[in-house]
C-alpha cells in the first residue's frame, strides 16, 4: 500500500488556499480575468473589420489558369480564365495589432461596394459589403464578427436605414430603394446620441459611435492603465521605500522631505497643464501618474516594514555572514514584507480606475476618440436628455470596482500575518 509522501505547505501555498476558500473572492477575480482577457481580443468579437472575406475579383491574376485560344502563351482579354477566390482576414489582423498599409489593391476592387458608407482605414464597409454579396449571390462571403461595429466608427453618415443614392444627392428621394432594418415599412432617419435598441444594443454617443463597443474596448483600456500604473508605482516606492527603511539616518530623512515635495504638487493643475501641451496615449498618461504621485503610497507601507523587519535576527544575520545591502534588502527583507503590498494593491487599482475616469471626464486624460468611460459620462453632461451615455458606463464602472473590492478583501484576509506566521 502506497502511503502519500508527507511534505508541509509554504505560507504562501497555505495563503492561496485560504484565498480560494473565499468564494465570493475567488470567483470575482475569475470574472475579471475572464473579462479582461476577452476584451483583448474583443477585435474578434465586437469590431467593424470582417473576420474573413472570400472573394473572387473577377479579373485575371498572374497564377490562375486560362484557355490559351491562340496558342501565344499569355492571357488575352478575351481569354476565358479560373477565378479563384481569395481569402482576407482584417480583423485578426487587428488582433495581432500588425502595422500594414492598407493593401490599395483590395480597396480598388471593392470600391463599387462602398457607395453607402465611408471605407474604415481605406478599406470597404464590410456589412454593406456582406449585403452585396449576399444579395448577387455569386459565392462570395464575408463573415463579421457577432458585433459588427467598433468603438472608433464615426457612423453620422450612416445611422438612418441605407438607401440607393441613384442621383447622388445624400436625400432619399421617393423612387429610390432603402433596406428597411427594422421591417416597419418605412424609411427611418435617427441623430445621435441615439437611445438603446435595434443595431445598437446600448446606442449611439453624439457622434454615432457605438456605445457597448467603447464600453468593452474602455474596459480593456481602464484595467490595462491601471495595471501599467500599479507595476510601476509599486516598483518605484519599494526601492525608494525600502532604502528609506533600511539605511535609515539622513537617507531617510532627506528621502522624507523628497516625497513631502511631491506629495505638495498640485496635481490637477499639473494635469491640465501637460495636457495642453500634448495628447498622453495610454502607457505616457500612466507613467506621469507614476513619476508624480503613484509611488508615494506604497513607499511610506515599504519603508515601515522594512523599519519592522530589519530588527529582526535574520537580518543581522545575514549582515554577520557578509551578505550585501543588496540581498540584505531584496533577498530576506522584501520577501517578509510582502503582505501590505499584496493586500494594498486591488484597492490602488480601484483608485487609479477611479482617476483615469476623473481625468477623462475632465477632458485632460485620453484624448478622443479614444474608447473612454470618462468621456462617455462627459457626453451626458452635454446631452441630459441621453440617459444611457451615464447609466452605461456609471454601471460597468460599479460592476468592475466591486468586483475588485471583494478581490481585495479576499486577499487582505489570506494575507492576514495573524493567520498565518512565520513565527509558528
Amino acid at each position: 500500500m502506497k502511503t502519500q509522501p508527507n511534505y508541509s505547505e509554504s505560507i504562501l501555498q497555505k495563503r492561496v488556499r485560504r484565498f480560494k476558500s473565499i468564494k465570493r473572492g475567488y470567483y470575482s477575480f475569475i470574472i475579471l480575468l475572464s473579462l479582461y482577457l476577452l476584451s483583448i481580443i474583443a477585435p474578434l468579437f465586437i469590431n467593424s473589420q470582417a473576420l474573413i472575406v472570400k472573394y473572387a475579383n473577377e479579373k485575371y491574376d498572374n497564377g490562375e489558369t486560362f484557355t490559351d485560344l491562340n496558342q501565344n502563351d499569355k492571357w488575352d482579354v478575351n481569354e476565358p480564365f479560373q477565378d479563384l477566390y481569395k481569402y482576407y482576414s482584417p480583423a485578426f489582423r487587428d488582433l495581432i495589432e500588425l502595422f500594414i498599409t492598407p493593401l490599395h489593391h483590395e480597396g480598388k476592387d471593392f470600391g463599387q461596394y462602398t457607395s453607402f458608407g465611408s471605407p474604415h482605414l481605406g478599406e470597404p464597409d464590410y456589412r454593406l459589403l456582406k449585403k452585396q454579396f449576399e444579395f448577387e449571390n455569386e459565392g462570395n462571403y464575408v463573415i463579421m464578427p457577432i458585433y459588427p461595429y467598433d468603438p472608433l466608427e464615426d457612423m453620422l453618415s450612416s445611422l438612418s436605414e441605407l438607401f440607393d443614392d441613384i442621383n447622388g444627392n445624400g436625400i432619399k428621394d421617393d423612387n429610390e430603394k432603402f433596406y428597411d432594418s427594422n421591417d416597419n415599412g418605412k424609411f427611418d432617419t435617427f441623430n445621435p446620441p441615439t437611445k438603446p435598441g435595434g443595431n445598437h444594443i446600448f446606442g449611439t454617443d453624439n457622434r454615432g459611435r457605438d456605445v457597448f463597443a467603447r464600453l468593452i474596448y474602455g474596459f480593456q483600456i481602464s484595467i490595462t492603465f491601471a495595471l501599467i500604473v500599479t507595476f510601476f508605482a509599486y516598483s518605484l516606492g519599494i526601492l525608494i521605500g525600502g532604502t528609506m527603511g533600511y539605511f535609515g539616518g539622513k537617507v531617510d530623512l532627506f528621502g522624507v522631505r523628497i516625497i513631502e515635495i511631491f506629495m505638495a504638487i498640485p496635481f490637477l493643475f499639473l494635469m491640465m497643464i501637460i495636457a495642453s501641451l500634448m495628447r498622453p496615449n495610454v502607457v505616457v498618461l500612466a507613467l506621469i501618474l507614476v513619476f508624480l504621485t503613484g509611488w508615494i503610497g506604497i513607499s511610506f507601507f515599504i519603508r515601515g516594514e522594512f523599519y519592522r523587519e530589519k530588527a529582526k535576527d535574520y537580518v543581522s544575520a545575514a549582515i554577520s555572514m557578509g551578505q550585501s545591502n543588496i540581498k540584505i534588502m531584496f533577498k530576506h527583507i522584501l520577501p517578509n514584507a510582502l503582505t501590505p503590498i499584496i493586500t494594498y494593491a486591488p484597492f490602488a487599482i480601484i483608485g487609479y480606475i477611479g482617476t483615469l475616469v476623473i481625468l477623462d471626464f475632465l477632458g485632460f486624460g485620453l484624448q478622443p476618440p479614444t474608447p473612454s468611460w470618462g468621456e462617455l459620462i462627459s457626453q451626458a453632461r452635454e446631452n441630459l436628455s441621453a440617459w444611457h451615455l451615464i447609466v452605461t458606463p456609471l454601471s460597468a464602472m460599479a460592476i468592475t470596482l466591486f468586483l475588485i473590492t471583494f478581490i481585495g478583501e479576499a486577499v487582505r484576509e489570506a494575507f492576514d500575518p495573524k493567520t498565518y506566521s512565520r513565527l509558528r
